[in-house]
């Protein structure tokens, strides 16, 4: 990996139009960086570091120059700290242009796809990864990299995620791992807040994709309102060739505009109207699978998803359209969506008997919440419905009363469970749901263990003479819960229902 100086980096932040300051530093300009972090406790030998945070003290600072930290770039000079100082105007975009340039560019080289939208962005994106999966294997070329809300594996590092989009110094690392395991492909999930704070900044897109819109992240802490929200989700254009729009979302016209103007090249998709590059129709069901034909500019053919949920045509189509622009065989592109699963969501579980059937998805916002409880009112329009979720602590504070109204109004039975609850009591973030629950439905129970409210939902499903489908959302398959400024371990909805389920089926032998 090529090494650059401190003066190279000064040029790069002057060019970026972010430089206010570097005089301190005349005396080290032709200083090799070794490393460039934004961690205090990773530092070694020749180090540039990155000052980034609101709360970050000069004692860090003073203990990583300790360990081999020679200069630093911040947007406010700390006083009593014996090394140049680089100062900035902007300390992200400063942070997202020497990270890439630190890491030698490697998503230049890599065909990144980026997906962006309120809802749909982990199943498309393994949608795409699993189709480009298959190709590579035909080919026989690496697996596909994935940066998403689920895991990250850029074929070095393996792990699961607790942030849809990470930093942006993480998000080049991931880059130059991926790249230098031999990779070509990597697809991310592009969020809201990555965008509006310059973590993708220098991520520029082979394809990006808009999925939708809809209320969402509006909080003291992420957006103020509809507006900002919306406004950084259309950001991802600016930095995208190939862009992909979801014509039956809302605004879809004016997010199509936006992406006419900033994108090299516009592409479709619908499942209402033909008028698009990419049509879904003849849609049917077959047990579990979902069956439907598509029409795209060179060829119509038929495709099956295993996944259950209406509304998962929508993300196939954005992932067929992402391979029809990459060139993939048709029959790669069908054969990669039949075995697409994406863990933690959609994931279908049920006794023996079929008297119970727990549908695990990440389902966390208005949008997912309303295409998933009008799928499985579609599909199991004789089973009773009971809903298990909570709502984050201190953010998105408005879906706690469009979840509350949906799964009141559609649910005969809500349980109020922990979610990611950090600094706030369940109890407040139960209740506060419960008020709107409430509205349409006395039947619910606050539970905070999450293991606790499932068990219980199966015991009284068992005693119900109607068949009953629990929608379990929020958690998937993740292993840990967020309580305070912790990520705490637990046992995942995945396992907690597979083990009572199991239970259920013993009794009934």
């Amino acid at each position: 990996m090529e090494k650059y100086t401190v003066e190279q980096y000064i040029k790069l932040l002057n060019d970026e139009g972010i430089l206010l300051n570097s005089s301190e530093c005349e005396q080290i300009m032709d200083r090799v960086v070794n490393l460039v972090s934004y961690n205090s406790k990773e530092v070694e030998e020749n180090t540039l570091f990155i000052v980034k945070g609101v709360t970050f003290k000069a004692e860090y600072l003073n203990e990583a120059i300790l360990n081999g930290v020679f200069v630093y770039v911040s947007e406010n000079k700390f006083e009593g700290v014996q090394i140049p100082c680089i100062l900035v105007s902007d300390i992200r975009k400063a942070l997202s242009c020497m990270a890439a340039m630190y890491f030698n560019y490697p998503g230049e080289v890599l065909n990144v796809i980026g997906v962006g939208g309120t809802k749909g962005k982990s199943t498309t994106t393994y949608y795409i990864k699993s189709i480009l999966d298959e190709y590579s294997k035909s080919v026989n070329k690496k697996d596909t990299a994935v940066i998403s809300s689920i895991d990250t594996y850029d074929g070095v590092e393996n792990f699961e995620s607790h942030i849809t989009t990470p930093e942006s110094y993480d998000i080049h690392r991931h880059f130059f791992n991926a790249l230098n395991s031999g990779m070509e492909n990597l697809v991310m999930e592009v969020s809201s807040q990555s965008l509006k704070l310059d973590r993708v900044a220098d991520v520029f897109l082979d394809i990006g994709i808009f999925m939708n819109i809809s209320e969402d992240h509006i909080s003291p802490i992420e957006h103020p309102d509809f507006d900002d929200y919306y406004n950084s989700k259309l950001k991802m254009f600016k930095n995208t060739k190939n862009a992909i729009v979801n014509m039956d979302a809302d605004l879809a016209e004016n997010t199509l505009s936006v992406a006419k103007r900033d994108s090299a090249r516009v592409f479709t998709f619908s499942m209402k109207t033909k008028d698009t590059d990419f049509y879904a129709y003849d849609i049917r069901k077959d047990g579990f699978n979902t069956i439907f034909k598509v029409h795209t500019p060179t060829y119509d053919e038929e495709f099956m998803l295993t996944m259950p949920g209406l509304f998962n045509i929508e993300n196939a189509l954005a992932a067929i359209a992402t391979a029809y622009i990459m060139d993939i065989p048709v029959n790669i592109i069908q054969h990669g969506l039949k075995i697409a699963k994406s863990s933690g969501r959609m994931e279908v579980f049920h006794t023996k008997d079929m008297k119970i059937i727990i549908l695990v998805d990440y389902a966390h916002n208005k949008l997912s919440f309303e295409k998933l409880f009008s799928s499985v009112k579609e599909e199991y329009p004789d089973r009773r419905i009971v809903a298990i979720f909570g709502c984050p602590g201190k953010k998105a504070l408005l879906r706690r009363k469009d979840l509350g109204t949906i799964a009141g109004q559609n649910s005969d039975f809500v349980y109020l469970v922990a979610e990611d609850p950090g600094a706030e009591p369940v109890s407040d973030i139960s209740n506060d749901i419960a008020q709107y629950v409430k509205q349409y439905t006395q039947n619910y129970a606050l539970i905070e263990e999450r293991g606790e409210a499932i068990l219980d939902c199966i015991l009284k499903a068992e005693k119900e003479e109607k068949p009953t489908i629990v929608l379990l959302t929020g958690k998937g398959r993740e292993t840990r819960q967020k309580y305070g400024t912790e990520y705490l371990p637990c046992i995942s909805d995945v396992e907690y229902t597979q083990m009572y389920l199991k239970e259920y089926d013993e009794r009934h032998k």
